[in-house]
């Protein structure tokens, strides 16, 4: 069982910043990679950024240079420090644990309950 608890969520107005932060617990395997995702109304869920145990990063084009993810490994704690927001911005964002296999040839995905994000113009 894996259990993420989001926190930071909230209304914000264009130009500012939330930091958004995910605790994980539960069966965590060693290799894994933690990220978070965004679903607003009418579009498809889509990932924002990610980041593995060793640190490297992954980023939508759409915020790459405005925001920042980063995690503690000993607390299976992912953040995403979000500046210079906007409307387009708005959305539910979901932490997702990606588990893997020792053979890294399988994985398996865990969801959060997900925080909304509101961006006001």
């Amino acid at each position: 069982q894996v259990q993420l608890v989001e926190s930071g969520g909230g209304l914000v107005q264009a130009g500012g910043s939330l930091r958004l932060s995910c605790a994980a617990s539960g069966s965590i395997f060693s290799i894994n990679a933690m990220g978070w995702y965004r679903q607003a109304p009418g579009k498809e869920r889509e990932l924002v950024a990610a980041i593995n145990v060793g640190g490297t990063t992954n980023y939508a084009d759409s915020v790459k240079d405005r925001f920042t993810i980063s995690r503690d490994n000993r607390e299976n704690t992912v953040y995403l420090q979000m500046n210079s927001l906007n409307p387009e911005d708005t959305a539910v964002y979901y932490c997702n644990l990606k588990n893997y296999y020792s053979d890294r040839t399988l994985s398996r995905n865990y969801w959060g309950q997900g925080t909304q994000v509101t961006v006001s113009s």
